[in-house]
């Protein structure tokens, strides 16, 4: 199974600011749902890190704007795991536009697992490293790129 997971959708007009581009603030709240969707897909929704007394806070976003996002552009947002330490995981995305085949954004955010309890850093379970697949190297992320197709329609979110 792929470690990078990826989601359609078509930008809503509620994403849009006052520069008639995509709002800064949409994109780290695409790249907190992307993470949540894909968590959930390796068998780790949040009822189970709930059951197991933990869960994942953010340390830092790292964003970097390429191009603008507009108004009912069909988007792709890939997200995967390339690091796993001790107690905290990097995670990057890409926000890519079928349409002309471009990167709009680059991004990466560094997760801190915590014990939901006293709400401290704690070991990452064992568990949750044997379900997450780390892709270190980004010659996969292209590959998939120069894969990927603009579906006919995809989901507004």
């Amino acid at each position: 199974m792929s470690g990078i997971h990826v989601q359609r959708f078509v930008v809503p007009a509620s994403a849009i600011d006052l520069n008639r581009h995509v709002n800064n603030v949409e994109y780290l709240r695409w790249m907190q749902d992307v993470a949540i969707e894909h968590s959930t897909q390796m068998g780790w929704p949040m009822e189970r890190y709930l059951r197991n007394r933990c869960s994942w806070v953010i340390r830092s976003h790292f964003i970097e704007y390429l191009r603008p996002a507009l108004r009912d552009d069909e988007l792709m947002l890939l997200t995967w795991v390339t690091e796993m330490g001790e107690r905290s995981s990097v995670r990057k995305y890409r926000f890519w536009r079928p349409r002309d085949r471009q990167i709009l954004a680059r991004a990466e955010t560094n997760w801190v697992f915590v014990d939901a309890r006293v709400g401290l850093p704690r070991d990452i379970l064992p568990e949750v490293r044997a379900d997450f697949r780390l892709v270190a190297d980004e010659t996969e992320i292209e590959t998939l790129l120069a894969e990927l197709q603009p579906a006919e329609r995809s989901p507004a979110i």
